[in-house]
């Protein structure tokens, strides 16, 4: 149906032909009227004039092969993470997946499924979901988990509204060693509800009986191991739940935050069989206690008997209702990354319980065999004691960002400049994905860098 509607130019006179806006200029009029107003350009009286209808500096437009050719040269000049030596982390990691995981996330009945609200046609996806769920639950040592929610930052940040929400507290205190990127997020999901954020080293947290939670991060964003027992016992102390965001490879061969009475567990699904893709698209994991399964955000998938005995899969407790309750939603999440959760859910399946502690005690070693090398350096040290499992901070002769300028032209993608935390401090990170020649090829380009 074709239709108009008046542009914004700031007059009513002249209008465009459109296929998809469904409203004649006659409706339009009458909708116009009944809001007491002339002008569609009135509904953007508050946006200052020159941001309202900007004037745009747009090339030439192109042909679609001319832009493939364009986007093609665009995406020749970036680095494969394939083509040389990579030492980066701080959350996204480079590991191996298993050529199983593309093959079946992108066949066409995984790839084209929609939210599985309809569940008589949906229960191969609800199964996997289901499956997801179990297998969360088994990785964090907790009770119930959701069918995932947007990344690792998001799903910390709903933590921490539900714990104020469980607590009916409304002031959380975040450990410094949390992932800046997660903090900010945090910040922001609490700013508009009032609730108070405090920022505290870890070492001394300072809890009282007005806090909701204290969040951690299990390896902390540097690397190392903090006394997870003695965190979440000071937390209960003084009534607050534990939140913790932990990174899923280190379960392969750590005690899970469950094991230390955390109250909800989230991380970022991405070193399950999800490539780094510039920092996204990736899933968020999301466990908590079964005492507080009411106040989880985002869906979960059950599992029941239909009335001729059979296993069918449903969502429950939380399906249409987040788009309703508005205010009183638990979350605005209310949907699920259902692709990655099925990538995850491959991943896990295909290594197991073996698996996945062969990859966790590959990025050990590895990772301590690198910081031991480099530790010896004359001009490099290790100025954070500790344990730590594939991440360290390396204190540098010289700026980060110069170093990591040299060993790019050894083709080596080096680490993140953390200097805000050690004064030239360079936060590495190696993998299963770092063979022993690759950590020597590092060690002697820094040995070379003064």
């Amino acid at each position: 149906m074709t239709a108009t509607r008046p542009n914004t130019s700031g007059t009513n006179e002249e209008h465009f032909q459109s296929h998809y806006i469904p409203s004649t200029m006659d409706e339009q009029a009458a909708m116009l009227a009944a809001l007491g107003i002339d002008s569609i350009d009135q509904l953007f009286t508050d946006i200052p004039d020159e941001f309202r209808n900007p004037i745009l500096n747009l090339p030439a437009p192109l042909s679609e092969l001319e832009i493939q050719q364009g986007l093609g040269q665009m995406a020749g000049k970036n680095r494969p993470l394939s083509s040389g030596p990579s030492f980066l982390g701080a959350g996204s990691y480079h590991h191996f997946i298993p050529s199983i995981v593309k093959a079946l996330i992108t066949r066409g009945e995984f790839l084209t499924a929609y939210t599985p609200y309809q569940a008589e046609a949906s229960q191969g996806t609800l199964q996997v979901i289901y499956e997801f769920q179990t297998l969360i639950c088994n990785l964090y040592g907790m009770e119930v988990a959701n069918a995932g929610m947007y990344d690792g930052a998001t799903s910390l940040a709903e933590a921490t509204l539900m714990a104020c929400r469980v607590t009916k507290r409304e002031k959380v205190v975040l450990a410094d060693t949390i992932s800046p990127a997660y903090i900010d997020v945090i910040r922001t999901y609490c700013q508009s509800q009032d609730i108070a954020v405090e920022v505290v080293d870890p070492s001394n947290p300072a809890l009282d009986n007005e806090t909701a939670c204290l969040v951690l991060q299990y390896p902390n964003y540097y690397g190392y191991i903090e006394d997870q027992k003695k965190l979440v016992d000071a937390a209960h102390a003084q009534g607050a739940l534990a939140v913790v965001s932990c990174d899923p490879t280190a379960m392969g061969m750590l005690q899970t935050p469950g094991h230390y009475g955390a109250d909800i567990v989230t991380g970022d699904g991405q070193p399950l069989g999800i490539p780094t893709s510039y920092g996204g698209p990736y899933v968020g994991l999301f466990a908590a206690k079964q005492e507080f399964i009411r106040q989880m955000p985002s869906r979960l998938s059950g599992r029941t008997l239909d009335k001729n005995g059979k296993t069918g899969y449903v969502l429950t407790l939380q399906t249409r209702e987040q788009h309703i309750r508005r205010e009183r939603a638990t979350s605005n999440i209310c949907t699920n990354e259902a692709l990655y959760a099925l990538a995850a859910t491959i991943y896990l399946a295909a290594l197991g319980k073996q698996g996945m502690r062969q990859v966790a005690e590959l990025c050990y070693h590895k990772a301590h065999y690198a910081a031991a090398q480099i530790g010896q350096l004359p001009g490099y040290s290790l100025p954070i004691n500790g344990p730590f499992f594939q991440e360290f901070v390396v204190q540098c002769p010289a700026s980060p960002t110069e170093i990591n300028k040299k060993l790019m032209d050894r083709n080596i993608l080096g680490g993140l400049d953390v200097s805000e935390k050690v004064p030239n401090g360079m936060l590495l990170c190696v993998t299963e994905m770092n063979s022993k020649e690759d950590i020597d090829a590092l060690v002697a380009a820094l040995s070379e860098i003064k």
